[in-house]
């Protein structure tokens, strides 16, 4: 299999010391492609610095929602500036996130709209984190792109079959973590089963949510295999050809990547 883990953190803590290992397992497995996402401002040089030592490593510029109090200042003009870097090919992550309101609900909605003006003047994607605010999410999405499209994915996706048409409407991707590999996880199951083929991504997260078999480690780009072969078994396909699906979807999506 040939895949591609479109959701990865390898400048965290744990992760970015062991990533020549991390690295080299990843591409031993089938990985051939991996986006470095950011999350605060004071990441963007590594997590970039990542993306130019490593061909098969690509990066974003955002702010998580969980950062939005500390980063007032990353407004569109300071994320098109940064995003103009030839290895960013994504915007984010940035979102909503209502479950933990590590930040106050305005500021990240200010925080998400710049993000999201940023991606329409850019064409980049945008990549979506909502937990616990669905309704604010579609909402965001639906005005800021009724001033002009942007492509984007729901990153991790956890949330309702409601959401995913919704998103699936707005022509979004969406992209399924190891968690769909927990017992626990039956709605979520019952979503990815069907799910169109071409607006399909695949995850890791790493260092977090490591699927089954593999839980209670850290997650590593390389577990995204053993995501793919669950879900190719969940929805009746190969895991060749998932892999094949969701890599050329990753390619699409984040188009820069191909430059």
């Amino acid at each position: 299999m040939k895949l591609a883990d479109s959701h990865c953190h390898l400048n965290y803590k744990g992760v970015a010391e062991a990533s020549p290992d991390i690295l080299a397992r990843a591409r031993s497995t089938g990985v051939v492609a991996m986006l470095n996402i950011s999350t605060r401002e004071s990441e963007w040089d590594a997590v970039v610095g990542t993306a130019e030592r490593e061909a098969d490593v690509w990066a974003t510029v955002g702010i998580h929602p969980h950062e939005a109090d500390d980063h007032p200042h990353v407004d569109t003009a300071r994320l098109i500036a940064a995003a103009a870097h030839p290895r960013v090919v994504g915007i984010g992550e940035s979102g909503l996130d209502y479950y933990y309101d590590h930040s106050d609900r305005g500021a990240q909605q200010r925080s998400f709209r710049a993000h999201l003006a940023a991606c329409r003047d850019t064409g980049l994607p945008i990549v979506v984190h909502t937990r616990d605010a669905e309704d604010d999410t579609a909402a965001i999405l639906r005005d800021e792109l009724g001033k002009g499209a942007f492509p984007g994915v729901l990153h991790c996706f956890t949330g309702s079959a409601a959401l995913a048409r919704i998103a699936l409407d707005l022509g979004f991707y969406i992209s399924i973590s190891g968690i769909v590999t927990f017992k626990s996880a039956q709605d979520l199951q019952a979503v990815a089963r069907d799910l169109p083929l071409d607006r399909l991504l695949i995850e890791t997260d790493a260092p977090f949510l490591a699927p089954v078999p593999h839980r209670g480690k850290p997650g590593e780009p390389a577990f995204v295999a053993d995501t793919c072969r669950f879900l190719a078994q969940l929805r009746g396909e190969a895991p060749e050809a998932l892999a094949d699906a969701t890599r050329e979807n990753f390619h699409r999506l984040f188009s820069k990547t191909l430059a």
